[in-house]
C-alpha cells in the first residue's frame, strides 16, 4: 500500500436498517408482523437521523408511580418515626438549660426548708416558667414534699421533679388541642400574631402538612401592609404548588379574605389558610380590621373561622405570655402555635401559656425546614424535657 493510499476514499457501505411496528389484536385476530426495511446511505463525518416508532409506556410509567407512591409513604412513616426524635433535637438548647439549672440548685441542698423553696421558686422563674406558675408550682411542692416526708437530696429531687411532669401532662388532660374542620365546605384557619413571630412560614409548613394529609389547600395573602409579606407566601405556595389570592399593595386586607374566600368555595377546597397583619395589639384599628374580616368569613360561611392560631416567638420567653393576653382579650383565639423552638432555651415558656391562659399549644415549631413542625402533645413534651432529669432522680 503506498504512502497516501490511506487517505483514499473508501467504498461506502450500504447499512440496512429495520424498524419493526408492533400492532395490536383487533377484532380477536392475532396482530400482523409488519416489517418495513430502509435502506439509507449514510454521508461520511454526518448523522443521520433514524424516526423510531412511539413506544407505549404505559406499564412503566405506571410502576415508576407505584416506586414514587412506596417512597412517599416509607418517608412518611420515617417522619413519623422521627417525630420524638425531632422534638428532642429541637427542645435540646431548653433541656440543656433545665438540667443545668436544676443541677445548680440541688448542688446547694442542705435541708428542706423555706429558704429551699424560696431558691426554688426563683430556680423556676429563671426557667421562664413565669412568676405566677412558679409560687403555684413551689405551694403545690412543699406539699407534695411533706405528704411524702421527702428529706433526702435524692428523695426531694424525685418528688420535684416527678410532680413538674404530673403538671405538664396533666395540663393536656382536659385541653382540646385538636384541630377543628368544617363538616362540609372549606374550612377557614387564620394566623395571627405580631410581625417577626413567623406566621408566614408557618403557614408555609402547615400548608405542606395538610397537603401531604390528602387535603386541598388555598392561601391569601392578607398580610398587605407589610413589606414583602406577599411576595413571601407566594413563594411558599410556589414551593408547595398551593394556590395563593393575593391583592394589590396595601389593598383592604378584607378584600383579600373575601376573594379567598370565593376561591376556596369555587375550587371546593378544603382549608383556607388566612396570613393577617402583625397587628399591635393595643392598636384599635387593626384589631376592628380583625373584626371585619371574621364578618366576611362568617357571611360566606356561617361556621367559620374554626381556628383563629396565634403564632408566638419562644425565643421572647415572657413577651410572648404578654402577647398572648393581650391578643385573648381581643380576639377569639383558639390555640397557639410555639415558633422557633429549636433556637431558644426558653421552652420552658409552654407551662404558663397553657396554666395561666388555659390556651392549647396546638403546634410547635421545630427548625427551618417545610416539615419541621408537628402537633403538640403534653406527653411528648414533658418526657423530653424531663426525661434525664427523671433518670437522674431514681
Amino acid at each position: 500500500m503506498g504512502l497516501f493510499d490511506f487517505f483514499k476514499k473508501k467504498p461506502t457501505k450500504t447499512i440496512a436498517v429495520e424498524i419493526l411496528y408492533p400492532s395490536s389484536w383487533e377484532n380477536g385476530m392475532p396482530p400482523v408482523k409488519v416489517v418495513a426495511i430502509e435502506i439509507l446511505q449514510p454521508t461520511p463525518g454526518k448523522a443521520v437521523d433514524i424516526a423510531l416508532p412511539k413506544v407505549d409506556t404505559l406499564e412503566t410509567e405506571t410502576e415508576t408511580e407505584t416506586e414514587t407512591e412506596t417512597e412517599t409513604e416509607t418517608e412518611t412513616e420515617t417522619e413519623t418515626e422521627n417525630a420524638s426524635e425531632k422534638l428532642d433535637t429541637g427542645l435540646k438548647k431548653t433541656k440543656k438549660t433545665w438540667s443545668e439549672r436544676w443541677n445548680a440548685f440541688m448542688a446547694n441542698f442542705r435541708s428542706v426548708d423555706e429558704d429551699f423553696f424560696d431558691d426554688l421558686e426563683e430556680t423556676l422563674i429563671g426557667a421562664d416558667v413565669g412568676a405566677q406558675t412558679a409560687m403555684q408550682l413551689t405551694d403545690e411542692l412543699r406539699d407534695e414534699v411533706k405528704l411524702q416526708n421527702a428529706k433526702s437530696k435524692q428523695d426531694v429531687s424525685k418528688v420535684i421533679v416527678d410532680k413538674l411532669v404530673d403538671l405538664y401532662r396533666s395540663q393536656g388532660v382536659n385541653e382540646d388541642a385538636s384541630m377543628h374542620f368544617a363538616p362540609e365546605g372549606p374550612t377557614v384557619i387564620l394566623l395571627v400574631g405580631v410581625n417577626g413571630v413567623g406566621k408566614t412560614t408557618t403557614i408555609g409548613k402547615l400548608s405542606a402538612y395538610y397537603k401531604n394529609a390528602g387535603k386541598k389547600v388555598v392561601l391569601a395573602a392578607a398580610d398587605t401592609f407589610r413589606a414583602g409579606a406577599t411576595e413571601q407566601l407566594v413563594a411558599w405556595g410556589e414551593r408547595n404548588d398551593i394556590p395563593v389570592v393575593t391583592g394589590s399593595s396595601k389593598a383592604d386586607p378584607a378584600s383579600v379574605v373575601f376573594d379567598g374566600v370565593k376561591t376556596a368555595i369555587d375550587t371546593q377546597a378544603d382549608i383556607l389558610f388566612v396570613d393577617t397583619a402583625g397587628r399591635l395589639q393595643n392598636n384599635v384599628n387593626l384589631m376592628q380590621e380583625l373584626s371585619k374580616m371574621k364578618r366576611i368569613i362568617t357571611r360566606e360561611l356561617p361556621n367559620e373561622p374554626q381556628e383563629v392560631l396565634l403564632t408566638l416567638d419562644a425565643t421572647t420567653g415572657q413577651n410572648a405570655v404578654q402577647q398572648a393576653k393581650l391578643f385573648k382579650d381581643s380576639t377569639d383565639v383558639t390555640g397557639i402555635v410555639l415558633t422557633k423552638l429549636d433556637g431558644t432555651a426558653k421552652g420552658g415558656i409552654i407551662l404558663p401559656i397553657r396554666n395561666e391562659l388555659h390556651l392549647p399549644v396546638k403546634w410547635v415549631g421545630l427548625g427551618e425546614k417545610v416539615t419541621d413542625i408537628q402537633p403538640f402533645e403534653a406527653n411528648d413534651f414533658a418526657k423530653s424535657l424531663f426525661g434525664s432529669l427523671l433518670t437522674e432522680s431514681k
